[in-house]
């Protein structure tokens, strides 16, 4: 399996997250990306390849042009200020008020902040933009015949929204990747998010369509971030009714009850017969990851990891979350060590 990687993710080094009250070291950090590819050069996975440069159009089939340019320009508008700290946002378009895009960064912030978390610090749209571009190159594989290619993002991508950022992502890499397997003759797409995490941006990405299906199994949103997305009861709307599977689960969860809801996915993906599946891979599910309440187990990253592969569909894995550093790596070869049945 191929894997495509760029060193440009460490432009995103930022030193800020709001957590607990605290302002501390971000657990979204470069380190997590260099644990992963040493990892798959000791297992000798694959070729390690760095990505092509798609350019911009492939970006903007997924994400509003205003919420790009504000990506693009935040850090350079926020210095400009005079501002000592890396930029956080501070205020919102809450219930009520006016959705209007403010000419002030701080503003600017709020419109298009999902969060307060994740704050942005030099270097984060160049790691971002790079990092959307190991996804397309993931995709391209696709398209030219691969039956698989892992995209090793990051930052990751599932939480950002056609028009917003936060949960530590920028640009929602996997959709951007799924819109182009659309756009190269795919006719319908999967996309499986297996992250901790509700995959929020990738739902409301594609919440109205029928053309991409959207599964994801999740800490329930009543006890887990981002809270306010990821209810069995969204199923999409419009023509995307019937095409968006929420597997929402409760604290403690082990691998058993965890694996049921992702076959029950995977008989609903089965379904719609896609041309490609776009896998949201985050192993935050782990049950020493210091931010989730799963119980997955080292071992059962490879059980899965050949689940997906049953379905015989041409595959991009898409790196999202995790965060245990010390077991991040393991993990998420084993997932793909899993699907290549090794």
């Amino acid at each position: 399996m191929i894997t495509v990687y760029t060193e440009k993710h460490k432009l995103r080094d930022s030193k800020t997250e709001l957590f607990g009250g605290e302002l501390i070291h971000p657990h979204e950090r470069p380190s997590r990306a260099e644990y992963i590819i040493d990892r798959v050069r000791e297992v000798n996975l694959g070729e390690v390849r760095a990505p092509e440069d798609f350019g911009m159009e492939p970006i903007l089939r997924t994400h509003d042009a205003g919420f790009v340019g504000f990506l693009e320009t935040a850090w350079d508008d926020w210095a400009a200020e005079g501002y000592k700290g890396e930029a956080i946002a501070t205020c919102w378009p809450a219930r009520r008020m006016v959705h209007r895009v403010p000419n002030h960064v701080d503003g600017k912030l709020g419109y298009y902040a999902m969060a307060a978390e994740t704050s942005i610090s030099p270097g984060t749209w160049e790691a971002a933009l790079a990092t959307a571009q190991v996804a397309l190159t993931g995709a391209e594989l696709l398209r030219s015949g691969a039956g698989a290619a892992f995209a090793l993002c990051r930052p990751p991508g599932h939480h950002a929204a056609f028009d917003m950022f936060g949960g530590y992502c920028f640009m929602n890499n996997a959709s951007i990747a799924a819109q182009y397997l659309r756009d190269h003759n795919a006719a319908r797409v999967a996309i499986v998010d297996v992250d901790f995490h509700h995959g929020n941006g990738t739902q409301d990405i594609f919440y109205e369509r029928d053309d991409v299906v959207f599964v994801s199994l999740h800490g329930h949103p009543a006890d887990a971030f981002p809270h306010f997305l990821g209810y069995a009861d969204e199923t999409g709307t419009g023509n995307g009714i019937g095409h968006n599977y929420n597997y929402p689960m409760k604290p403690g969860t082990a691998f058993a009850e965890w694996r049921r809801a992702l076959l029950d996915g995977l008989a609903k993906v089965q379904t719609h017969s896609p041309d490609a599946i776009v896998v949201s891979l985050g192993v935050d599910t782990f049950e020493n990851d210091p931010i989730s309440f799963f119980k997955l187990k080292t071992d059962d990253y490879r059980t899965f990891g050949a689940d997906i592969a049953r379905l015989g569909v041409p595959t991009l894995f898409v790196m999202e979350g995790g965060y245990d550093v010390s077991e991040i790596g393991i993990n998420t070869v084993n997932v793909l060590q899993g699907f290549e049945g090794d």
